[in-house]
């Protein structure tokens, strides 16, 4: 037809409406003038488009069971999560629960192992798990079967929190032994498990060379030797005109190979040879020396002994020391030690050369050496490493002091203990260790106005375990100051630690007594235990008192880890 616009049909046709204006024109838009003569006007007008249903619905239909899935999946989760956290609770509750504080009261009478023993050891025997599930994997479960938010998806970690709940059960009731002046804290592999006290700064005696030990390795380096040296004027057939020099460098273990160190309570060992300084003088051709042996510890100030330590025990128990010491400032066939350690090392210089046919006109002194002679002989000690293994093993005081000051050369260009104990804050500091309540005032504990925190000492054994300062330590029951403590215990050459003690008599003054053990013991594991337990009390010191809370402790320290092993907590697969 002429003159019309038509719309094809859409999803199965159209419908075709066609109608009259009253004037003639249309109603509606979208229509054309006619031809010339024509009477009407035709309109074509679409049906409303219309789309199926079925498309729309299942799209609905999709999109909801994700969303009714991952409701349900989190219901089910937070369920399990609520078990989980209920049966963890109850575990804990297990393994904590005290036993009859009346086992806990210190019995005067008799010991701390007679009123521990009968007492139900808390978590250990029984048949608590921390699921609803048998500790074990019956064989033949498969992997797969496991529930994704079951324990056994993590072996490892929930058996060494069962481990370090049940280690901490164990040692929790010894606690209760030590006085209220007293600390301790125990971790396993780096994580602590249980404290008393732990930050209340405490005397800790010996256990202060812990630190020394620590700074001296990260600051000298475990490499680092002590050279000693001795410088000879130029001989003119054989006879030496001047004086001839000894000089110091810090070597804590210079000593006579002739020198009876072994009547020594606890000889020293890694020792540094004088004799090699005295075969350099005979092989620079002298046979004579007109003038003195001069001994210079010029390295450090003349500060020879702390006056803070108690009586008695100024050159008995340590110093004299300076940069130049030999076999602790003692002579041979003299029983005391001299008030100058200088010139003792150089009076037994003079015996040495003596001995070696070698005559000193005007014997021996100190002072410092003449720039303008040369050395002929210089001998290094052992390695850092094994001076600090001498000093913890041994307990060496003058070791320990004469390092403080070395700390000090090197870190602060000063030879003094100041120098030293200010090295010693600046690392532990950079270490991140709370010095809050800590009073460093020498390097060997001997000071009673020492304080340290068993919780700082325990973050130092924690940083160092493996090192130089974990092998140095003595072995229990095999070396150094523990040679005869936990003979018959079940850590003997398993624990390792350094011993603290000072006396203090009479115990019924202030100070108290210190008897202390920080270290470390080897589980059947790859992981270690790292504790340190500090008394202070009137009488501690005393064996009947420190030993059966030492033995208490170690009984405690063997049982670790305790529990289900990853093995028995993973899921076992067929084959």
């Amino acid at each position: 037809m002429a003159g019309t616009r038509q719309h094809g049909p859409r999803d199965g046709g159209s419908e075709i409406e066609s109608r009259r204006g009253a004037d003639g024109g249309d109603a509606r838009a979208g229509t054309t003038d006619e031809p010339d003569g024509a009477d009407e006007r035709i309109e074509l007008v679409a049906e409303p488009i219309r789309y199926r249903r079925t498309p729309l619905a299942a799209l609905l239909v999709v999109a909801l069971i994700p969303a009714i899935g991952l409701y349900v999946l989190t219901r089910w989760a937070d369920g399990r999560a609520d078990e989980y956290e209920a049966s963890r609770d109850a575990l804990a509750a297990a393994e904590r629960r005290a036993p009859d504080p009346g086992l806990l009261e210190p019995d005067l009478e008799g010991s701390i192992d007679d009123a521990l023993t009968g007492a139900p050891t808390p978590g250990v025997g029984d048949d608590t798990s921390i699921d609803d599930e048998p500790v074990g994997v019956d064989a033949g479960s498969a992997l797969l079967d496991t529930r994704v938010f079951d324990y056994r998806r993590a072996p490892d970690a929930i058996a060494t929190i069962v481990a370090a709940r049940r280690l901490a059960a164990e040692v929790e009731p010894v606690f209760a032994f030590l006085d209220p002046t007293s600390c301790a804290a125990v971790s396993a592999s780096g994580v602590t498990v249980a404290s008393f006290n732990a930050d209340v700064p405490v005397i800790p005696a010996s256990v202060q060379k812990l630190v020394v030990a620590a700074v001296a390795l990260d600051v000298l380096g475990p490499d680092h030797r002590f050279a000693t040296s001795v410088a000879v004027p130029p001989p003119l057939d054989g006879e030496v005109a001047g004086d001839v020099f000894l000089i110091g460098g810090g070597d804590p273990l210079l000593t006579s190979d002739d020198f009876p160190i072994l009547d020594d309570p606890r000889p020293a060992f890694g020792t540094t040879s004088l004799d090699v300084l005295a075969d350099a003088v005979v092989a620079a051709g002298v046979t004579r020396i007109r003038g003195s042996v001069i001994g210079d510890g010029t390295r450090y100030d003349d500060e020879f002994v702390v006056d803070t330590w108690g009586e008695g025990i100024a050159g008995v128990d340590a110093g004299p020391y300076d940069a130049l010491l030999v076999n602790d400032a003692r002579v041979r066939g003299i029983s005391s030690r001299l008030d100058d350690p200088n010139e003792a090392a150089a009076r037994e210089f003079v015996r040495l050369l003596g001995e070696r046919g070698i005559v000193v006109d005007t014997g021996w002194g100190s002072g410092a050496a003449s720039t303008l002679v040369p050395v002929v002989g210089t001998v290094e000690s052992e390695p850092l490493a094994t001076v600090v293994a001498e000093m913890l093993t041994t307990s060496d005081n003058n070791t320990a002091e004469m390092l403080l000051k070395e700390l000090g050369v090197v870190a602060q260009g000063n030879g003094s203990r100041a120098a030293g104990l200010a090295v010693l804050r600046d690392r532990l500091t950079a270490w991140g260790i709370d010095l809050d309540g800590i009073t460093l005032v020498d390097g060997s504990g001997l000071s009673t106005g020492n304080r340290l925190t068993c919780a700082a000492v325990l973050e130092l054994l924690q940083r160092f375990r493996g090192t130089a300062l974990d092998a140095g330590l003595a072995v229990a029951g095999r070396s150094g100051t523990l040679l005869d403590e936990f003979t018959e215990s079940p850590v003997l050459g398993r624990l390792r630690a350094k011993t603290g003690t000072l006396s203090n008599q009479p115990f019924d003054v202030d100070p108290p007594a210190v008897k202390a053990l920080a270290g470390y013991v080897d589980a059947d594991t790859d992981s270690a235990l790292e504790f340190v337990v500090i008394a202070n009390s009137a009488d501690v010191s005393e064996p009947t008192r420190y030993r059966p809370l030492w033995s208490a402790f170690g009984d405690r320290f063997a049982t670790y880890p305790d529990g289900p092993g990853s093995s028995d907590l993973r899921p076992s697969v067929d084959g």
